[in-house]
């Protein structure tokens, strides 16, 4: 199984609904390595490390995120696996 990770950024009203929290919880549920926090500019900003189709579907997941935010644009950067930390997907920052 192959493993990749993106360094993902997502705009819009991402801030104060609970898209860290929601993250968190759907990166735990596929199984992914990484974190999630926000930026100073209003963005979220994350980190998806594990088996290519649930980073995958992640990234789509995120397109919509939890039911109050309106996610604008999603950008993705291929990274290193190896980045990423071990254990549980956290919320950092």
């Amino acid at each position: 199984m192959k493993e990749i990770a993106y360094n993902v950024r997502v705009t819009g009203h991402v801030q104060g609904v609970a898209y860290r929290a929601w993250a968190r919880s759907e990166a735990g549920l596929l199984g992914l390595r990484g974190w999630v926090r926000n930026r100073g500019d209003g963005s979220v900003e994350a980190l998806l490390a594990g088996p290519e189709a649930a980073v995958e579907e992640m990234v789509a997941a995120m397109s919509d995120g939890p039911g109050a935010a309106r996610v604008t644009d999603v950008w993705t950067e291929a990274a290193d696996p190896a980045t990423a930390p071990d254990g549980e997907f956290r919320i950092t920052g």
